[in-house]
C-alpha cells in the first residue's frame, strides 16, 4: 500500500511540476486544449493543465538563415552559383504554429526557390551591379508569401555570385573594350571641340583687319624663341600695310 501511495504521490508531483512553465521575454507559448487552439501565453510564468493542455514554444527573435548555394541560369544564358542570407522573425505565434508544419524549413525552401526564380529573370550585369534592387525584390516577394505564416522577412542579402573562369575572362575583355570605346569617344569629342574653336578663331581673324598681322608677329616671336640656327621667313607687303594702319601712318608707296 505504501508503494502505491508513493507512486501516486510521485505522479501527482510530476504533473504539478509540468504545469508550471517559464517563458523568457522573447518567447511565447501557443496553448492547445484537447487539440484545439486556446490562446497565446507569455512571457513569464505560465500554468498549463496537465494532459488537457499542451504548449508549443515560439522564439520571437530575428533568425539568420543561410541560403545554400543555388545553381541558376541568367536571362542571357550564363550559368552562375549564388548564395544569400535571410533575416526573418515570427510576429504572430498562432499562424506560425497552426498554418505551417515547420516555419523554419518552409521559409528556407521558399527562399531558395524565390532566389532562383527572381535572379533567373535578370542578366549577369544586373546581378553584379544591382544587388540592392534585387535584394529588395526578393525580400518583398518572400514577405508577401510568408505573411500568412505570421512571419516578417526583414532583409535578404546576396553574398556571393560565382562565375566560371572563362566567363570572368570574357567580362574582363568586355570591360577593356568598353574603356577603349569611352577613350575614343572622349578623344573624338576633344577633336570636335578643337575644330570648332579653330573655326571661330578663323572667323575672328577674317573679320578683324589687324588680327592676322598680330598673329603673324606672334608666330615670328614663337619661332625666334626656338633654338634654330637660321630662319628664313617671308615678309608679306600686306603685313607692312596692316602695321602702318595700326600705328596710324600712311601705307608705303610703290616706289619705296
Amino acid at each position: 500500500m505504501e508503494i502505491v501511495t508513493a507512486i501516486v504521490a510521485t505522479v501527482v508531483l510530476a504533473l504539478l511540476a509540468s504545469a508550471f512553465r517559464i517563458l523568457r521575454e522573447y518567447e511565447r507559448g501557443v496553448v492547445f486544449m484537447l487539440g484545439r487552439f486556446y490562446k497565446v501565453k507569455g512571457p513569464g510564468l505560465v500554468i498549463i493543465i496537465p494532459v488537457i493542455q499542451q504548449m508549443v514554444r515560439v522564439d520571437l527573435r530575428t533568425i539568420v538563415l543561410d541560403i545554400p548555394t543555388q545553381d541558376l541560369i541568367t536571362r542571357d544564358n550564363v550559368s552562375v552559383k549564388v548564395n544569400a542570407v535571410l533575416y526573418f522573425r515570427v510576429v504572430d505565434s498562432q499562424p506560425a504554429i497552426i498554418n505551417v508544419e515547420n516555419y523554419m524549413d518552409a521559409t528556407g525552401q521558399l527562399a531558395q526557390t524565390t532566389l532562383r526564380s527572381v535572379l533567373g529573370q535578370h542578366e549577369l550585369d544586373e546581378l553584379l551591379a544591382e544587388r540592392e534592387r534585387l535584394n529588395q525584390d526578393i525580400q518583398t516577394i518572400l514577405d508577401q508569401q510568408t505573411d500568412q505564416w505570421g512571419i516578417k522577412v526583414s532583409n535578404v542579402e546576396i553574398k556571393h555570385v560565382d562565375i566560371d573562369e572563362s566567363m570572368i575572362r570574357a567580362i574582363a575583355r568586355q570591360a577593356e573594350a568598353e574603356r577603349e570605346r569611352r577613350a575614343k569617344i572622349i578623344h573624338a569629342d576633344g577633336e570636335q571641340q578643337a575644330a570648332e574653336k579653330l573655326v571661330q578663331a578663323a572667323q575672328e581673324l577674317r573679320t578683324e583687319g589687324g588680327a592676322m598681322q598680330l598673329r603673324y608677329l606672334q608666330t615670328l616671336t614663337e619661332i625666334a624663341g626656338e633654338k634654330s640656327s637660321t630662319i628664313v621667313f617671308p615678309l608679306p607687303v600686306g603685313l607692312l600695310e596692316g602695321l602702318n594702319r595700326l600705328v596710324g601712318g600712311d601705307p608705303p608707296s610703290d616706289d619705296s
